[in-house]
């Protein structure tokens, strides 16, 4: 069945009365278009590698183009709609027409959902009854802390409790998917104990706990790093570690991004069924294979277990699909095969990449991989354990298939 997105559009930090203290975009610069795999072959920059990475936008849309390009959608599709899905690049809450959009996606006859909102825009309970009553079923809401005064200090939210009274009602009748970027010695220990507890009371499906990034290696590519000076920040293991304990502690579901989800096993579930690896691919060829320091580790063994011999090297950028150039350029070549595979969402442009890769006068073929190879605590969340073994297994296969087609 169809499913159906509205774009509101709208700017981080801007429509959304103001960045949060630890946002991603705060401080963003303007930088010069990555590349990526959407590109022309012989042109750097396109639509996604400049202005979807930043969410650049011109501000919200107005309500007569969103309905407008909401009805041509609608036009394209056969059958029933499974689900309207309002995002944008600014908050859904702030929108100044909020309730007329609502009323539009609600006329639609089909479960709401809203992508992602910070509450920030509530000041008003009665939205929450409001929202119920024109078909909303889920929602994905940036709690951060159930302590008001956090709220208005980190989110810079004008009316934390009206917010948190919106999100308690709402917890109550629909599925309602809590988010927190925990920020070590703000929002964690005794902050976040109080804050699971209070979405499990209340009825919260699940709680998606964001590792905190304030370097580039972390994931800032935008030239922004340091979002906060000073602030400490998890290692990975201490942060899958904070994502066990509030997982064991509570009844909620809790997932965490980079990693981990302890309810499926997730990134890389497969490595714990042997079975599963065996009905892989055997692996034929050799290739060097190039990830980022969260997946390799995890990568490298399941390629071993699908018949070895492929070395996998991580760069220094945590996050694969994160991966830019300048990652690329600190490699050690010698350490590199003939054929070289890099992720699919690398923001590399094919040919810088290969400029690189054969910098050393070898002439290698360097080939994208899968888009995706598993799924963090974002995407897991709303899914079942069946459903991200079936997508390891689907995207595992064809990275080992392009491996056997242009390894050596």
């Amino acid at each position: 069945m169809p499913q159906l997105t509205i774009d509101i559009g709208g700017r981080p930090g801007i429509d959304c009365r103001g960045f949060c203290e630890y946002c991603y975009f705060k401080h963003a610069k303007g930088v010069r278009a990555f590349g990526c795999r959407h590109c022309p072959p012989f042109k750097v920059g396109c639509d996604y590698c400049t202005r979807s990475v930043q969410e650049a936008s011109t501000g919200f849309r107005d309500l007569r183009s969103v309905a407008d390009e909401t009805l041509a959608n609608l036009q394209l599709l056969s059958g029933e709609i499974s689900r309207v899905t309002i995002s944008g690049g600014g908050d859904p809450s702030c929108y100044p027409q909020f309730r007329d959009l609502i009323e539009l996606a609600g006329s639609m006859e089909a479960p709401l959902h809203i992508g992602y909102t910070s509450g920030k825009g509530f000041d008003d309970p009665a939205i929450a009854r409001f929202l119920i009553d024109q078909g909303l079923t889920e929602l994905s809401f940036t709690v951060f802390s159930v302590n008001p005064q956090l709220r208005k200090r980190y989110m810079h939210d004008p009316s934390p409790k009206v917010s948190l009274q919106v999100l308690e009602h709402l917890c109550g009748e629909i599925d309602v998917y809590a988010a927190a970027v925990v920020l070590p010695g703000v929002n964690d220990g005794e902050e976040l104990r109080a804050t699971a507890e209070w979405l499990e009371d209340r009825g919260a499906k699940g709680l998606i706990l964001m590792r905190f990034a304030n370097q580039t290696d972390q994931g800032l590519i935008l030239g922004n790093a340091p979002i906060l000076k000073k602030q400490r920040v998890q290692s990975v293991a201490e942060f899958r570690d904070l994502v066990t304990a509030i997982s064991e502690r509570y009844r909620l579901r809790v997932s965490g991004t980079p990693l981990w989800d302890p309810a499926i096993g997730s990134p890389f579930a497969i490595l714990q069924e042997p079975e599963l690896i065996e009905r892989l691919p055997r692996l034929q060829k050799r290739a060097t294979v190039i990830t980022g320091t969260v997946a390799a580790p995890f990568l490298r063994r399941i390629l071993d277990l699908a018949g070895g011999g492929c070395p996998v090297i991580a760069v220094g950028k945590e996050i694969a699909c994160l991966i830019t150039i300048e990652d690329l350029k600190a490699l050690d070549l010698s350490n590199l095969g003939e054929t070289v595979i890099i992720p699919g969402r690398a923001f590399v442009h094919d040919r810088d990449a290969e400029e690189v890769l054969r910098a050393d006068g070898s002439e290698r073929l360097v080939v994208r991989g899968p888009d995706t190879l598993t799924a963090d605590g974002e995407t897991s969340m709303g899914m079942q354990r069946q459903g991200v073994l079936s997508l390891e297994m689907e995207h595992l296969a064809e990275l080992i298939r392009l491996i056997n087609r242009y390894g050596r």
